[in-house]
């Protein structure tokens, strides 16, 4: 195990300004993100990730191969959410759940990062529509999150018709700005991209550490939730991973026999939003408690999948 590559993740600025939030709550700091700035700042950086990946999809052939890995990550974005909201509605409500179930069901780009990095020292290939698959996996989690709130909330199927929920998902301010500019970037030239590359990627992490440590501030506030729900958040937080990571670690042998992108397809569907869900449940779920969802994708998932998690994947890839 590359324990420079794990130290250097730790060290990542998006995790500590994330704590930095938190410290500022704990040490009583007049510190604060404006309101209105943190609402631009979560509606860039849905824009941003949806422009990138409708860049990136853009640049993939779609080979009958690539097909089916693209719909398989699609699909493990729909499946993932589901079961995920049923097992934690009981216990922590229908918005907390959503938001959670959103949050597993969507993916952490900066794992995926990690991921290609770790798979580059090793030198094992991979398909550069990999990272097509990645932005694919982002809205649909979020409409599934969103709309698994709006229906259980309005009380059930008999009340609530499933074609006014789905739209009102897909309508979603957060939602319709992601996919809206999935859209655009597909169709985007690559100089008509690169003609706003300073905003959509150049300033990007910028916007992300500072979008981190409003979440760490908010987090901090309401971070005794995360303990007041017992062992449930923490042990969700591990055991949904390693579930997903390994079974699709098995499985993804049906769909690619390329051992770097089965590695990378475990990683996403083991992974947590930290970015993208917060942004979006910011708009569309603010009674779910930030102080959940996360901590849990962020403080507990991403750094068990970066230390654990990748070697443990790939190790049942190569023995299976």
């Amino acid at each position: 195990m590359d324990f420079s590559l794990i130290i250097d993740n730790l060290s990542n600025p998006a995790l500590l300004f994330f704590l930095l939030g938190i410290l500022a709550v704990c040490l009583k700091s007049d510190l604060a993100i404006p309101e209105n700035s943190s609402k631009f700042i979560s509606l860039y950086l849905l824009f941003s990730i949806g422009f990138k990946g409708g860049q990136e999809l853009s640049h993939s052939t779609l080979t009958l191969d690539v097909l089916w890995v693209l719909l398989f990550a699609i699909a493990l974005s729909l499946v993932i959410p589901v079961y995920s909201f049923f097992l934690l509605k009981k216990k922590l409500g229908v918005e907390n759940a959503g938001a959670i179930a959103a949050s597993y069901g969507s993916i952490s780009a900066v794992t995926f990062v990690t991921c290609v990095s770790y798979l580059e020292i090793r030198q094992i290939s991979f398909g550069g529509y990999m990272i097509a698959a990645m932005a694919l996996m982002e809205a649909p989690a979020i409409i599934i999150g969103v709309l698994l709130m709006s229906y259980f909330r309005k009380g059930g199927s008999k009340e609530v018709s499933i074609s006014k929920i789905l739209k009102h998902s897909i309508t979603n301010g957060s939602v319709f700005l992601i996919l809206g500019s999935l859209v655009i970037g597909y169709f985007a030239s690559e100089k008509q991209a690169m003609g706003i590359a300073p905003f959509t990627t150049d300033i990007f992490k910028g916007f992300l550490v500072v979008f981190l440590l409003d979440m760490g501030i908010t987090s901090g506030k309401k971070l005794s939730a995360f303990w007041k729900n017992g062992f449930l958040p923490f042990s969700f937080a591990i055991a949904v991973p390693i579930v997903n990571g390994i079974l699709v670690a098995f499985i993804s042998c049906w769909v690619t026999e390329s051992c770097g992108d089965r590695l990378l397809l475990s990683i996403l569907a083991a992974s947590a939003s930290y970015i993208a869900v917060p942004a979006a449940m910011k708009l569309a779920a603010p009674k779910a408690n930030p102080g959940l969802y996360i901590p849990m994708a962020l403080a507990i998932t991403f750094p068990f999948n970066i230390t654990i998690g990748m070697p443990l994947y790939l190790n049942i890839i190569q023995n299976s």
